[in-house]
C-alpha cells in the first residue's frame, strides 16, 4: 500500500525517579545517603532507509511511545535507561510540526538520523544531595517527563525525472518499456493511482530515476481529480518529461493540454514551470493520414518557438525510446555540471 502522508504522536519516555535511602551496613550505625538517580527515558529517532517506498506502517502504528526510565535504587544504583526507538522511513521523507507546519527534518540520504522526541532525565537520588551541612539528605527528585509531538510525516519521491502529462496519454507504458517498473495500464482515466518509479538503463555505466505521476487535469491544485495528491512529488525532480496525446482519437489541442499543466504547476509551486523540460509527442503510431498530422506539427512548431527539446515517440510500440533516453540522459548531465559551476561559483 502506498501511503505517503500520515500523522502521527509520539511520546518519549518518562525519566524514572530518584531514589531515598540510607546505607544499612554491619558496624556502620551512621551510614550515609547512598539513593541511586533514575534512569533517563527512552527517545524516539527517525531513520532513513533506501529499501522503503511508503509510509504505510505509521498509518497503522499511528501512536508511538518509548520506554520509561527505570527507578534509582539503595547502594547508589542508577535505574535502567528507557529504551529507545529507531522508526524508519524512506529517503525523501519531510517531518513537520502539526500546530506549526514547520520542516523539522528533511532526509534526502539514506542512514540518516533525527531525535524527534526526546526522554526525560532521570530524577536524583538523595545521594545526590549530600554535603558537609546536610549529611542525611531526605529528598530526591523525580523523573523528568519525555517530549510529546504530533508530527506529520510526508514523503516526496526522490526521482531525476518527473513524467507529467494529462490522464491516458501513455505515461504509464512509458515507464513500463523503458524501466523494470511495471504500472497498471488500461484505457480509462487514472488508472495510476499512486505514483510509480522505474530506473532507466542508459548504458553499462549510467542510469536515471524516472518518476510515472498519476495524471493531472485542469484544477488540480484545487483538489480537482487525483493530482494534487502527488504534486509535491514533483517538487524533488531535476527535469520534467511533459507527455502530450497527439493521436487524432483525442479532441484537445495539444499545445492548450501543454499550458493546462504548466498552470496546474505554477498554481501549486511557481518555481516548478521554470525547471528543466522536455516535450513528448505520444501515439505517433495512430496517425495514418496526412491530414492527421496537424496536431503532431502544431507541437513540433510551439516546440520550436519556445526552445524546448522535443521527441516524438510512440511508447507502444517502441518508436524513438531510445533517441528519448539519450536525451533525458544529456540533459541531467548537462544539469549537473550547471549546478557544480553554480556551487564553485558561490
Amino acid at each position: 500500500m502506498f501511503v505517503d502522508q500520515v500523522k502521527i504522536y509520539l511520546r518519549a519516555g518518562k525519566g524514572g525517579n530518584g531514589c531515598v535511602s540510607f546505607r544499612r551496613e554491619k558496624y556502620v550505625p551512621k551510614g550515609g545517603p547512598d539513593g541511586g538517580r533514575g534512569g533517563d527515558g527512552g527517545s524516539i529517532f527517525f531513520v532513513s532507509d533506501s529499501n522503503l517506498t511508503t509510509l504505510s506502517y505509521f498509518r497503522f502504528h499511528p501512536h508511538i511511545r518509548a520506554g520509561n526510565g527505570g527507578h534509582g535504587e539503595g547502594n547508589n544504583r542508577t535505574g535502567r535507561k528507557g529504551e529507545d526507538i529507531y522508526l524508519k522511513v524512506p529517503v525523501g521523507t519531510v517531518i513537520k510540526d502539526v500546530k506549526t507546519n514547520e520542516i523539522l527534518f528533511d532526509f534526502t540520504e539514506p542512514n540518516q538520523i533525527y531525535l524527534a522526541a526526546k526522554g526525560g532525565k532521570g530524577g536524583r537520588g538523595n545521594a545526590s544531595f549530600a554535603s558537609p551541612t546536610n549529611r542525611a539528605p531526605k529528598k530526591a527528585e523525580p523523573g523528568k517527563p519525555g517530549e510529546e509531538k504530533e508530527l506529520i510525516l510526508e514523503l516526496k519521491l526522490i526521482a531525476d525525472v518527473g513524467l507529467i502529462g494529462f490522464p491516458n496519454v501513455g505515461k504509464s507504458t512509458l515507464l513500463s518499456k523503458i524501466s523494470s517498473a511495471k504500472p497498471l495500464i488500461a484505457d480509462y482515466p487514472f488508472t495510476t493511482l499512486h505514483p510509480n518509479l522505474g530506473v532507466v538503463d542508459v548504458d553499462e555505466e549510467n542510469s536515471f530515476v524516472i518518476a510515472d505521476l498519476p495524471g493531472l487535469i485542469e484544477n488540480a491544485h484545487k483538489g480537482k481529480g487525483l493530482g494534487i495528491r502527488f504534486l509535491k512529488h514533483i517538487e524533488r525532480t531535476k527535469m520534467l518529461a511533459h507527455m502530450i496525446d497527439v493521436s487524432p482519437y483525442v479532441d484537445r489541442d495539444p499545445v492548450e493540454d501543454y499550458y493546462i499543466i504548466m498552470n496546474e504547476l505554477k498554481s501549486f509551486n511557481p518555481s516548478l514551470v521554470s525547471r528543466p523540460q522536455i516535450l513528448i509527442a505520444n501515439k505517433i503510431d495512430l496517425i495514418k493520414e496526412k491530414e492527421h498530422k496537424h496536431k503532431l506539427n502544431k507541437l513540433r512548431e510551439f516546440a520550436g518557438k519556445t526552445n524546448i527539446p522535443f521527441i516524438e515517440i510512440s511508447a507502444l510500440r517502441e518508436i524513438g525510446l531510445k533517441e528519448l533516453i539519450r536525451e533525458i540522459h544529456n540533459m541531467l548531465v548537462f544539469i549537473e555540471k550547471e549546478k557544480i559551476s553554480r556551487e564553485v561559483k558561490a
